[in-house]
């Protein structure tokens, strides 16, 4: 069951994506070779506490951490930890908060200090391919017009497209309907309609498409342990075209012209 929101609810999605994009630009003034995932995840949570929001992810199904952490190899859930940032490395963050009942969700995707310029290009493409895709979102397109968009934009530069994983409705609940995968054949899928909340999240591989998911159950990684990116708005479909909700503005204000 698809639901389609108000404006109203449109306007309480808005404000808990802002949280999350806010909780992102802080999370971002961090990321640096030396310190730990469970540092950054303790940031995140004391941010979007102080917000008087709740983290969104924070027992999900038993997920133990505010962020979901994804370091390198790893696509996504990753669980936050002593691991300890390296120069060179890439970083997955993934934020939800609760505000007023409803859900923000974003992703982005970190440089630590130099990152070599095939996986910089990585981040770059999977970036351009969630704006591509998002401006497919409007009343009249289905779904399979966004992971098509998304699917033919990076494999047409080299990457690959990770299958079980998808974005998703956004609403009351984190998860909800319809499911919306990065990949996919024009004019199929559920139709798009104003008032859809959706997030859409290219994760591409530089390698193969294939994954594993590992012994924590929660962990997913590239099977041949090449680099994955991960970038995720949530968007509304408001007025005949795509309103996104959460933002990067924060982030790329701390990157500035170290921004992907």
């Amino acid at each position: 069951m698809i639901y389609l929101k108000t404006d109203e609810e449109i306007e309480l999605l808005r404000e808990a994506n802002l949280i999350v994009a806010r909780t992102l630009g802080e999370v971002a003034k961090f990321v640096a070779p030396g310190v730990t995932t469970l540092k950054l995840d303790e940031i995140a949570e004391a941010y979007i506490r102080s917000q008087g929001a709740v983290p969104g992810f924070l027992g999900y199904g038993g997920f133990p951490n505010t962020l979901c952490i994804s370091v390198n190899e790893n696509v996504v859930h990753g669980i936050p930890s002593s691991q300890v940032l390296q120069e060179g490395d890439i970083v997955s963050v993934d934020c939800g908060a609760v505000k007023d009942g409803f859900n923000g969700d974003s992703t982005y995707t970190f440089c630590v200090g130099n990152v070599a310029d095939e996986v910089r290009q990585l981040l770059k493409t999977t970036k351009e391919s969630l704006f591509f895709g998002i401006e497919h979102a409007v009343p009249g397109n289905r779904i399979g017009d966004i992971g098509h968009a998304v699917q033919e934009y990076c494999e047409k530069r080299g990457y690959s497209v990770v299958r079980e994983l998808c974005g998703h409705g956004v609403g009351k609940h984190l998860h909800e309907d319809p499911d919306v995968p990065n990949y996919g054949r024009k004019g199929t899928g559920p139709l798009i309609k104003n008032g859809m909340v959706i997030a859409i999240e290219p994760m591409i591989n530089l390698g193969s498409k294939n994954i594993v998911i590992e012994r924590d159950g929660w962990t997913c990684r590239t099977k041949d342990r090449k680099p994955s990116a991960h970038f995720e708005h949530t968007i509304a479909v408001h007025n005949g075209k795509p309103d996104i909700l959460s933002s990067f503005k924060y982030v790329e204000e701390v990157l500035g012209d170290k921004s992907i």
